[in-house]
């Protein structure tokens, strides 16, 4: 896989990520420069 290939692959991973968050945070760990890691907290609001 080139380097181009793995940006793309994380950029969509982290859209796809906070797309599935309603109310809630994502984190993105890095190290080295490079996201080697998405953290999602999601909050279920109860009515």
């Amino acid at each position: 896989m080139t380097k181009s290939n793995d940006i793309n692959e994380t950029i969509e991973k982290i859209k796809d990520t906070v797309a599935s968050v309603k109310y809630g945070t994502v984190t993105l760990v890095i190290q080295d420069g490079h996201v080697v890691q998405i953290e999602k907290n999601e909050k279920i609001r109860l009515k």
